[in-house]
């Protein structure tokens, strides 16, 4: 009997420990869970406190341009707070599109895209810091920015007055030489400790009509307007049909929905509708050849690409689907539903100065640690090939030619350099501007983008000249 009362004394302490264990169980589980799928989720909480401490506890790398300037590096923080280490920027309005900031719970920018290699969280970075001092610290980087042109692009857009963006590369190369956006915004503002300044002052830059946060060269499309013509040229070229010197018919049917300029003469040679800018021209070029072949030639160049990140991240730019006949016309003269960013309008003139290779953009030279080693170099590599060497020549020759012949082109001349450009500037719409510099060996390669400048829409010819002669300089 004693035997039999034991047991069922034991039964509800069984069913008390297996009920411990499974709680056990499921905490345990819950804690993995916790730590190894949520731990992303946690480190970006802004209530993680430890995580900020640990994000501030050492210096990152600093951020320098192409001749040696620093633009970004840390400072003891002061105040004696929990956190060490502040962010500080030289010239931050100047280099914001391209350096971005490093808040207490965001980041932007080169301080975003390399991030890992800056705070030292990289693992080539630590195992080399490790060998070489013993401490994981974060690596320098180098842009392929250089202080002149960035300078020029800069000023040259506040003193235009109106959003706009430049970006200027050396066709042979790639290398991003300036990449401004206007307005622009300090990051020593967002580097703060003071979480509730950090937000008023975030509120106020993504508040602000002019949207000073928008990085314009990289993130904002537009139609590019008579530079898609140097795209609609090399589809002709290509097809066979056309030669510089082969008349061109300018008769537009059907009637168009919106109104184009026409050209002075009837039948004018491609060159000379080029020179020009004969929205008619190009237009009927554009119906002869199709939506197909003049989308074959966009996607040449990149468009419709969404592969492009220099590290930072460039949103694509488009050549519409499925138009008609009216649409198809209008895109060939950059109108319809055609976007691309200032890179790209850029990335036009850089194709056509490297015979036809365009060159995959990038903003970072070289990655190295505090000691001067170098962990990382960067090479040339090239993106799309848009076209022949022969048909780039044409092209060339028909930009410098239209930069000689007067008219907006003419703003952008050089005195004592060849200038191959082709500019898009009418009243009441956004002005831009792609060209290169020497026209003969080419150097540097710039696209520019003004937002509505109205009567004043020829300045963008003088925003790229002003960065072509930072860049030649």
């Amino acid at each position: 009997m004693a035997g039999i009362r034991a047991r069922r004394l034991n039964v509800p302490l069984r069913r008390m420990a297996v009920l411990c264990a499974a709680m056990l169980f499921l905490l345990l589980a819950h804690v993995t869970v916790v730590q190894v799928f949520g731990a992303r989720e946690l480190n970006a909480d802004r209530r993680n406190e430890r995580s900020l401490i640990s994000r501030f506890a050492r210096p990152r790398g600093d951020i320098l341009t192409y001749d040696g300037a620093t633009v970004a590096r840390s400072r003891p923080a002061p105040g004696g707070g929990p956190y060490r280490f502040q962010r500080v920027y030289t010239d931050g309005e100047l280099y914001a599109p391209v350096t971005g900031y490093l808040s207490l719970f965001d980041s932007a920018g080169v301080e975003q895209a390399e991030r890992a290699v800056l705070s030292g969280d990289d693992a080539k970075v630590k195992v080399r810091s490790m060998v070489s001092d013993g401490d994981a610290a974060g690596a320098d980087i180098r842009l392929t920015v250089g202080v002149r042109t960035q300078w020029a692009a800069y000023h040259a857009l506040q003193a235009a007055g109106v959003p706009g963006a430049v970006v200027a590369i050396d066709p042979a190369t790639g290398a991003i030489l300036a990449l401004a956006s206007y307005p622009s915004y300090d990051p020593n503002t967002l580097a703060t400790f003071d979480a509730t300044r950090l937000d008023t002052t975030l509120a106020r830059l993504r508040d602000a009509p002019a949207r000073p946060l928008l990085n314009r060269a990289l993130n904002q499309v537009y139609p590019p307007g008579g530079t898609f013509k140097l795209v609609t040229a090399a589809a002709a070229l290509a097809s066979g049909e056309y030669t510089p010197t082969a008349r061109v018919n300018t008769v537009v049917q059907p009637p168009l929905p919106a109104p184009l300029a026409a050209c002075g003469r009837s039948r004018p040679t491609l060159l000379r509708a080029f020179e020009t800018s004969c929205d008619t021209a190009f237009a009927g070029i554009g119906l002869q050849l199709g939506q197909d072949i003049l989308r074959d030639q966009a996607e040449a160049f990149g468009f419709d690409a969404g592969d492009l990140r220099v590290p930072l991240e460039a949103t694509p730019s488009t050549y519409p689907q499925g138009m008609d006949r009216p649409r198809t016309a209008l895109s060939a003269v950059g109108r319809d539903q055609d976007r691309a960013t200032p890179l790209m309008i850029a990335m036009l003139s850089a194709a056509v100065a490297n015979d036809g290779v365009l060159m995959r953009p990038y903003l970072v030279e070289e990655v190295s640690l505090p000691d001067g080693s170098l962990l990382v170099q960067a090479g040339p590599e090239p993106y799309r090939t848009t076209m022949t060497p022969e048909r780039a020549h044409y092209l060339a020759t028909m930009m410098a030619t239209a930069t000689r012949a007067g008219g907006p082109g003419a703003a952008v001349a050089i005195p004592g350099v060849e200038v191959a450009a082709k500019i898009a500037a009418s009243g009441g719409q956004d002005a831009l501007a792609t060209a290169f510099a020497p026209a003969g060996a080419p150097e540097v390669a710039v696209g520019v983008v003004l937002e509505h400048p109205g009567p004043d829409a020829a300045v963008v010819a003088g925003v790229a000249r002003a960065v072509l002669e930072a860049a030649l300089a």
